[in-house]
């Protein structure tokens, strides 16, 4: 398992902060595109800081201090503006996480209707703990204060999709699905790889 906050991220994370040797990055020709059609939702480059930080994560996965001070160069605002954006929204990573970011609500309700028992459930059956990402790549495990569904608990989100009423069951059965689409997608990739690199090589 690997842990998004190593100590050597933070530094990393410090060092940017502290203003000294700053990252330098650019946004891909696609990443301004997207940023640049959100401009007509919003009256100033400022406003559209958050959309800008869900474009990046999009196609890279996460937001790294590099992408940070791309997209702080690009909209001509501060770092630390931006900063705090992605400090506030939890959808927002500023560490590597897995294909699949597990989000486990510990709020007063789902810990009443036994959200400890599926934490240990999740724990056990993927051999991570809150803040790890499963060897594969496929899963992060967080724990969130409150996911708003305080009438159907114990709840979770697992990417975009939020689940409810969850009984250890459920467990296994969502994250089985999960790990078998993604094995199934990198199989098809490197089936596309193989293809394209068999062709040049042909040529």
């Amino acid at each position: 398992m690997s842990s998004i906050f190593e100590p050597e991220i933070i530094e990393v994370m410090e060092h940017s902060k502290s203003g000294q040797g700053k990252p330098t990055a650019s946004l891909s020709t696609t990443e301004k595109e997207e940023i640049d059609r959100e401009f007509s939702h919003y009256e100033d480059k400022g406003s559209v800081g958050l959309e800008a930080l869900r474009i990046v994560q999009k196609h890279r996965g996460w937001v790294s201090d590099e992408s940070l001070h791309a997209v702080s160069a690009y909209l001509d605002i501060p770092v630390a503006q931006l900063e705090s954006v992605a400090t506030y929204f939890q959808l927002i990573f500023r560490q590597p996480v897995g294909k699949e970011v597990i989000f486990l609500c510990k709020s007063a309700s789902c810990w009443i209707m036994g959200c400890n028992r599926l934490q240990e459930k999740i724990q056990n059956k993927l051999q991570i703990k809150p803040g790890e990402t499963t060897e594969d790549g496929i899963f992060t495990l967080l724990e969130t204060p409150c996911l708003g569904d305080c009438d159907k608990a114990p709840v979770m989100m697992v990417g975009e999709e939020m689940h409810r009423n969850l009984t250890e069951a459920d467990i296994d059965e969502i994250l089985d699905n999960k790990a078998n689409i993604n094995r199934a997608e990198g199989c098809r990739h490197n089936h596309a790889e193989g293809s394209r690199h068999a062709d040049k090589s042909a040529d």
